[in-house]
């Protein structure tokens, strides 16, 4: 009892100490003469409030509008009520009952107290609380000094007046700065006029596509010659003339050439050959007496002896598959046809042909066949270009005929396919002479054939070529 009433008496007196200043700076305001305010007493139990010079309770002793109106003291610190008298600061109060704190905040200031809990939150920074807040009658009490001095308050005691003294000032507003009109901004040169850009020149008008036509003769320079009746002779007075035609039909384009070839060569023999009776002594040949094929002896190393069409059916029958062939010149023609598409440039085809060949010797047949290949054709549009293709025959045949003789038996004047698959090939390169029409053509080339049904050997022909052409 001793201890509450002494508690007691003290902070009344304090609340006196508070209305005693109050009433000297009302006095102040006031008209001379004018008896001081009468603000009541304080709620029991409790201190008075002063903020700013003026009481925050009211008569009579009861709270009005939901506010606490008088503080508490615990120990040394005093407790207010938080809302009553932050909101006069002009701060926000949010109460979170679900973590029981309160973010007090305005502008340049942030509070946030949990309730029990002996630590405060002020602009984020954690500060000790001697005690911590606590609901007082259905309000939250708060620490005076710390929650104060946080919102910007100012809090002073005077010891010699016991006297507590709350006193918040509102940020002084600010003077402004005086009015100095800008510095206009230095005039911007007047910019060069732009330098105008020339205009691109027009794209190049594409060059029309001509389509060539040309024709070439060429001179074949010492030809060799491999076959049955040849063991790599140099041939003579061989020759090839070329020549096609490019062309467009229903929009792509075509080429239509042909190629001629002539060889000749000597077919070489040591004896004269002499009549005698087939397989009799000395006279070991397939024939014997015949017009073509002379009597002599074969096989042997004599070049005269040669391998005859059908060798495998005359071995059958007499047990000899050579005849004896005296020397002779031997000459042979080639042609080819080609029909092809272009499917490249510059000017490259593929197309189909067709391949002929003629012998004039031993009776061998004239041989036809049909294939296709590549062909790159000369493009005049250049000084120099090249050229070069390739033809495969698959079956290149012909019906032979055996000779007439009763030294071959049922085989004397029957007939037997021969046949060859063949390859002919060339690469080479054109020369334009100036601006004429002409063209100088060179390169190599030949031809190979696989003996196929009833062919006495495999045969080639190949050689440089070089000669003069014409294109428009």
């Amino acid at each position: 009892m001793t201890h509450h009433s002494g508690a007691r008496a003290f902070f009344i007196s304090l609340g006196f100490a508070f209305a005693a200043v109050l009433s000297g700076s009302a006095t102040l305001a006031q008209a001379p003469g004018a008896p001081p305010p009468d603000f009541g007493a304080p709620p029991s139990g409790e201190v008075p409030i002063l903020f700013n010079d003026h009481h925050v309770y009211s008569k009579p002793d009861k709270l009005k509008a939901g506010r606490v109106l008088a503080a508490l003291v615990r120990g040394s610190t005093v407790l207010v009520p938080l809302r009553s008298l932050f909101e006069q600061t002009g701060a926000t109060v949010n109460y979170d009952p679900t973590t029981r704190s309160v973010d007090v905040a305005k502008p340049g200031a942030d509070v946030k107290v949990t309730v029990g809990k002996h630590s405060v939150l002020i602009n984020g920074e954690e500060r000790p609380l001697d005690v911590p807040p606590e609901i007082y009658r259905g309000a939250l009490v708060v620490p005076l000094r710390v929650i104060s001095e946080g919102m910007g308050a100012y809090v002073q005691w005077v010891p010699d007046r016991r006297l507590v003294i709350v006193r918040y000032l509102a940020a002084p507003t600010p003077t402004p700065e005086p009015y100095v009109p800008p510095t206009p901004p230095p005039a911007t040169p007047k910019p060069a006029p732009p330098t105008p850009t020339p205009a691109p020149p027009p794209p190049p008008t594409p060059k029309p596509y001509h389509y060539e036509t040309f024709v070439a003769g060429d001179y074949d320079f010492s030809p060799i010659v491999y076959n049955e009746i040849s063991p790599g002779q140099h041939g003579r007075d061989s020759f090839e003339l070329k020549g096609g035609f490019e062309f467009p039909l229903f929009g792509p384009t075509w080429l239509l050439e042909g190629h001629y070839r002539h060889f000749e060569y000597v077919h070489p023999a040591n004896g004269t050959g002499a009549l005698c009776a087939a397989g009799a002594a000395g006279c070991n040949t397939v024939v014997g007496n015949d017009p073509i094929y002379q009597p002599g002896l074969c096989p042997s190393s004599d070049p005269g002896c040669v391998t005859v069409v059908g060798a495998p059916g005359t071995v059958a029958f007499n047990g000899l598959g050579q005849a004896y062939v005296p020397s002779f010149y031997a000459k042979e023609d080639d042609a080819e046809v080609h029909f092809a598409l272009k499917v490249a440039d510059p000017r490259v085809y593929v197309g189909v042909g067709g391949f002929f060949k003629h012998y004039n010797y031993l009776g061998y047949p004239s041989l036809s066949g049909f294939g296709g290949g590549v062909e790159k054709i000369p493009d005049f549009d250049d000084p120099i270009s090249v050229f070069g293709s390739a033809w495969y025959y698959p079956v290149v045949s012909g019906n032979y005929t055996y000779p007439t003789s009763v030294f071959l038996g049922p085989l004397s004047g029957s007939q037997a396919k021969l046949s060859y698959s063949v390859l002919t090939y060339q690469a080479g390169a054109t020369i334009d002479l100036g601006n004429s029409p002409l063209y100088i053509d060179l390169g190599y080339g030949g031809e190979q054939f696989h003996a196929k049904t009833n062919a006495p050997s495999n045969t080639s022909y190949n050689s440089p070529f070089a000669g003069l052409g014409l294109h428009f």
